[in-house]
């Protein structure tokens, strides 16, 4: 059982690098159970198995009586100003992660996010962005989001706790931290979100980050750190997030800045 675990994983992981890549392309029909288990020499119910998992994925469906195709779905648009824009957390209750599925024309559900929430002595990383001793305790939201039944990124957050105890930010219930999320929670604490410095980078994903992603083999991340401030700078949140390359097009929209001249 444990061979053909290994051979199915094999398959499964090879027709998943290929979607991702566009070597199978959207559209594109899957080679019968019949001719993978003679390509990679295995029984049928062992190709079979791989085909499977690749539709629990939502990666390919069934035609009845016309095979399997690779189904077409782009990339989730991750917005970058807009995603932000105050009229979306404080008139329309729609947070983040939400706002980048309508702009996909994507459907969402409150429990798409699960989260777990700690105090957790302040790293350095943490410590310098929320301007806090290190090791100082500080609050840590960690989220996981999904599309249905897979896994689109992980976003964690820091709070200090003064300015969060007792919300709904220290609530690990599944969902969203009320209408509005986080953001709308610190504004009513008095703390409105203002301005907002992220940064991006491009690396490999850890093992823990591949098992909790569920990445295709050789899958590279980017990973995003944000960091949120008042109108007088105080910072009030800093978090991390790690997306799985292929699962986001990022888009950006802004003012082309003019200094010339400018003292």
């Amino acid at each position: 059982m444990s061979s053909r675990r290994g051979a199915s994983d094999r398959i499964w992981a090879d027709l998943r690098e290929q979607i991702a890549s566009g070597r199978l392309a959207p559209g594109a029909a899957l080679p019968s159970t019949a001719e993978l288990a003679r390509h990679y020499g295995v029984a049928s119910e062992t190709a079979r198995l791989a085909v499977t998992r690749l539709k629990e994925e939502g990666l390919v469906s069934g035609r009845a009586g016309a095979g399997v195709y690779v189904r077409s779905r782009p990339p989730l648009r991750r917005l970058g100003i807009d995603r932000y824009d105050k009229a979306k957390w404080q008139g329309a209750d729609l947070v983040a992660f939400a706002a980048d599925r309508v702009a996909s024309g994507r459907s969402w559900e409150p429990g798409d996010q699960t989260q777990t929430v700690r105090r957790v002595p302040a790293a350095p990383d943490v410590a310098a962005a929320l301007a806090v001793d290190q090791g100082a305790d500080v609050y840590e939201r960690a989220r996981l989001i999904r599309e249905h039944d897979q896994p689109t990124h992980t976003l964690t957050s820091y709070y200090r706790p003064e300015h969060v105890e007792g919300t709904h930010l220290t609530d690990d219930s599944a969902g969203p931290a009320g209408p509005g999320g986080g953001f709308r929670v610190l504004t009513d604490q008095g703390l409105e979100p203002a301005w907002i410095d992220e940064e991006l980078q491009a690396r490999m994903p850890t093992p823990e980050e591949v098992a909790t992603l569920q990445l295709p083999p050789g899958e590279p991340v980017v990973e995003l750190h944000r960091t949120t401030f008042t109108a007088e700078d105080t910072p009030v949140e800093y978090a991390i997030g790690v997306h799985p390359a292929s699962r986001f097009a990022w888009s950006y929209r802004f003012q082309i800045p003019d200094s010339a001249g400018r003292p």
